[in-house]
Formats: C-alpha cells, sequence, structure tokens
C-alpha cells in the first residue's frame, strides 16, 4: 500500500468492482453467499461475503426454511434480548452521527419494556480508529473479542432501518444461536455485470448477496470464525464497495458543476448532457483539452489523458477557489457521461453543513484490511464543499502524475488530513441495468454512469428526471423501511 498520499499502487488503476447495499427494505429473509474458490472472480464483491463463500457453514437459505411455522422455535436454549448486539452502520459526519444516535434512542426505548439491562447498542463508526471499520471485515476480531462469549447474535442495519424489536426476537428464535448462520433479505444480479466482476456469469441468480438497508445478523460462531480468517488469512482483494433526507433542498446557486471531457467527446457525450440535466444547472462550466467556444469549453492546459484525470481533477479544485467563478458552498464534479439530477442532489446536500469538511458520492475502499483509505468513486458524481477543497489545496498532497486516478488521489489526500469520506448509495459509478432490480426498486437516485449499449436519454428520462418541479423537498424520505 502506498507510504503517502503523493504516491499509488499500480493496482489503483485496476477497474472498481461492485455494489453492496442501498436504501429501503423489506422483510427479513435467509441468504447464502456461494461464491467459488476461482482467482478470477474473487475480487470483493461486498467485503466478508467473499469470507463466507470460503468458511462453508451450517447456513441457511430462504427456500430450505420456507415451511417454517411462525411459532416454531429450533433452539430450546432461547436468546435474551441482552445477548443480541446492534451494530449501526454510523458515519463520522454530523448529519449521520445524529441520525445515528436517534436510531440508538429508538432500540433503547423499545427495549425498555422488555429487559432491565438495555442491549449494546454500538455505533460502528466510533468502534476503532481504524478508517475501514464501513467495510465490516476489519471490525470483525474486535467484536468477537468484546462480544463472543456473552452474546449470541451480532445485527447491523443503517440509520434508517426501522427495526421492531419484538419481531427481531421471533424471529431469531426460530434459529439455533449455537450454529453459524448469517441471515438478511437476499439480492441478486439479473445478469452478470462489472459491479459484481461478472460473478457466476452462466447462472448470476445463484450469487446472492444482502440488502443492508434491511438489517443483516451473524450468530457469534460464525462471526468468530470469519473473524479468526481476518486475523489469519490475507485478504483476497484490494478493493471493497460499500452498498434519506430531510430539510429544504440547497438553492442552485450553491452548487458549482464540473463536467470533465476531452475534445474526442464534444460531439458524443456533451449533447446528451445538454439534453438531459445541464438545464437544471445554475453554474456549470466544461472543462477539456481543448477550447470550443460552441459548448463552450475551457482549456485548463493539462492534456487528456486515457487512464486517470488527476491533473485535471486538482486543476479544477484550484480554479474552484479562485476568483475566475463565482464563490459557491458546494462543488459538483462529473464525468461527461455522467447522468445526474441535480433537483435530487440539492435534497440531498440539504442534510450536510457547507461549513463542514463535506466529501459525498459512492464510498469505495483501497487496501482496507492492510491500513489503506476510502474515497469516492468519480463516475457517480463527486461532491465537495468549499471547506473541504480548501483543506485538500492547502496541503501538500498533489497529483504525482497527471494520468494518475484522480478519485484514489483524493482518497489518499483525505486520508492523511484525517477528513472522512461521507457515502451515498444515491450514487451509482455504472449503469441501472448494472443493479439488482430489488437493489434500486425502493431508491430515488441520484446519478449512474456510462453510456455503452444503452440510449442514456432514454435512461435519464426513465430513472433521473422528475415530471413535477413541486417533488417535496422529503421526497428523498418515502422509502421508509419496515423489516423485522
Amino acid at each position: 500500500m502506498p507510504k503517502s498520499p503523493f504516491s499509488c499502487h499500480k493496482k489503483a488503476f485496476h477497474s472498481k468492482h461492485c455494489q453492496s447495499h442501498t436504501e429501503g427494505c423489506q422483510h427479513l429473509f435467509l441468504s447464502r453467499t456461494m461464491i467459488p474458490e476461482k482467482p478470477d472472480v474473487v475480487h470483493t464483491v461486498a467485503f466478508y461475503l467473499l469470507f463466507l463463500s470460503f468458511v462453508p457453514a451450517n447456513i441457511a437459505t430462504s427456500n430450505s426454511r420456507r415451511n417454517l411455522d411462525a411459532n416454531e422455535v429450533l433452539d430450546d436454549s432461547q436468546p435474551d434480548l441482552r445477548e443480541i448486539v446492534f451494530v449501526i452502520q454510523s458515519q463520522s459526519n454530523s448529519f449521520h452521527v445524529s441520525r445515528a444516535e436517534r436510531q440508538r434512542a429508538d432500540l433503547l426505548q423499545q427495549t425498555q419494556s422488555l429487559t432491565q439491562t438495555p442491549p449494546p447498542v454500538l455505533l460502528l463508526h466510533s468502534l476503532t480508529d481504524n478508517e475501514g471499520d464501513w467495510s465490516i471485515l476489519p471490525v470483525l476480531p474486535y467484536l468477537s473479542l468484546l462480544f463472543g462469549k456473552n452474546s449470541s447474535w451480532l445485527v447491523f442495519l443503517e440509520e434508517e432501518t426501522n427495526v421492531k424489536v419484538t419481531k427481531l426476537l421471533q424471529a431469531l428464535r426460530k434459529f439455533d444461536r449455537r450454529k453459524e448462520w448469517f441471515l438478511g433479505k437476499p439480492l441478486h444480479d439479473e445478469e452478470s455485470t462489472i459491479i459484481h466482476h461478472y460473478a457466476f456469469a452462466e447462472n448470476p441468480s445463484i450469487f446472492k448477496y444482502p440488502d443492508f438497508s434491511a438489517a443483516w445478523a451473524l450468530s457469534i460462531p460464525l462471526l468468530d470464525r470469519l473473524a479468526s480468517k481476518v486475523r489469519d488469512e490475507p485478504l483476497k482483494s484490494d478493493f471493497t464497495i460499500d452498498l434519506k433526507h430531510e430539510g429544504e433542498p440547497v438553492k442552485k446557486e450553491d452548487i458549482f458543476v464540473a463536467v470533465k471531457t476531452c475534445k474526442k467527446f464534444h460531439t458524443e457525450r456533451v449533447p446528451v448532457v445538454k439534453k438531459t440535466w445541464e438545464r437544471e444547472a445554475f453554474l456549470l462550466e466544461y472543462y477539456s483539452d481543448h477550447t470550443d467556444p460552441s459548448i463552450p469549453t475551457i482549456d485548463l492546459g493539462v492534456p487528456n489523458t486515457e487512464r486517470g484525470h488527476c491533473g485535471k481533477t486538482f486543476a479544477i479544485l484550484e480554479r474552484y477557489v479562485s476568483d475566475a467563478v463565482p464563490k459557491t458552498r458546494w462543488l459538483l464534479v462529473v464525468d461527461d457521461d455522467t447522468l445526474i439530477s441535480l433537483p435530487r442532489l440539492q435534497m440531498l446536500l440539504s442534510c450536510y453543513d457547507p461549513s463542514e469538511p463535506v466529501c459525498l458520492g459512492e464510498r469505495y475502499g483501497y487496501g482496507l484490511g492492510q491500513g489503506g483509505y476510502s474515497y469516492i468513486t468519480g463516475g457517480g458524481g463527486m461532491v465537495f464543499s468549499r471547506a473541504a477543497v480548501v483543506r485538500l489545496l492547502a496541503s501538500d498532497c498533489k497529483c504525482y502524475r497527471d494520468d494518475a486516478p484522480d478519485d484514489m488521489v483524493l482518497g489518499m489526500c483525505l486520508n492523511a488530513l484525517g477528513l472522512p469520506v461521507t457515502h451515498s448509495s444515491l450514487f451509482h459509478q455504472a449503469r441501472p441495468d448494472d443493479y439488482s432490480r430489488d437493489f434500486l426498486a425502493h431508491q430515488v437516485p441520484i446519478s449512474f454512469h456510462k453510456h455503452w449499449n444503452i440510449d442514456p436519454v432514454a435512461v435519464f428520462n426513465r430513472w433521473l428526471k422528475d415530471e413535477s418541479r413541486s417533488t417535496s423537498p422529503r421526497g428523498l424520505n418515502k422509502s421508509t423501511k419496515e423489516e423485522l
């Protein structure tokens, strides 16, 4: 892994690989992870899923328990509420901390009438100093050490997952806590996609992965074995991907939009931006390697490169804080083949304080198991508060080459500065067809990326265009989770 934010391992140029969780949910189901032990498909699909595939366990599928009676209890030794450890997958940004604290208060309030001793309710971002805890695997040994002897279940949930504790207890009591169980709502791909590195290309439906927003649970025996493998065996991949809102939308005048393009795409991709989402932008500039007054584009003096665009992105950051453009609270950096809903982004940004150094988008991780870093994948769009841009440019972080991967170099810089990457699963690095239908069914997505083998205008109209401009500012909060 790189020793400083100024260098990058060659693996940084590898393609982005997968998606793990989303918004919304239904009910608790059972799923079994099945990934063959083939080197060509063991790039991360969703961190711990790979480990489950290499740890054959007594894990049931939803089909195998379809006829289970609602009142049947398999384990005579029923788990007590105090033996359940709740882990809220929180983030360190103040908005997300507030939501996680409300989630914890709700869980504790529900348990008051059920037990005199409340169960542990943990906030993931505050458990250790390891920045990569959001990817779950690094924190498993810690959780095993802390709760392995006195607990029965570890239940993970997102900040907005509504859990009915009594129903959760009823569900968990149907499974022998002394055995290895992995419980969750299963999702699967309709066809093989790069999101999951084309895993199970011949029959992708047999590869099931969890909907994190529906909550998921590990029995302690499985937790202990996974923790041992994390301690004793190296991870199979360096890359990790993680897989709602309230308040008045920020004004469009507060968002400066920077579109990265190049001469060869002036007639192919830029017209799509103009036909779809450009009209919603108040302040927008196209940055290219060639000046074209008809668009218009701005030549930043950085040659176009095939692999990464670090030089161009850092030039955009410098221009953003200069007198060359109006002063705004937020900067959005997108590719010319990114499709995005700016009104939805305005609603999302109402959650965040622009005076804080906010770096927002779809979060990926590189080398997290070995002390690596998180970064915002560029294709889905990278959003920075002005405070974050100022902090970045005031540091010594910079591109080691113009063609370095901009998103990963920025991630190294943020890590060196101690600035967190804030994740939103509403940003998407790939096309809608690359995601499970169930994954997208309970989302109000903000962005998608790539034009190949699709009609991008049609995709925008279907997934990102709001027919009514009177959409409630709370529109992104309609997918309230009701599970368990």
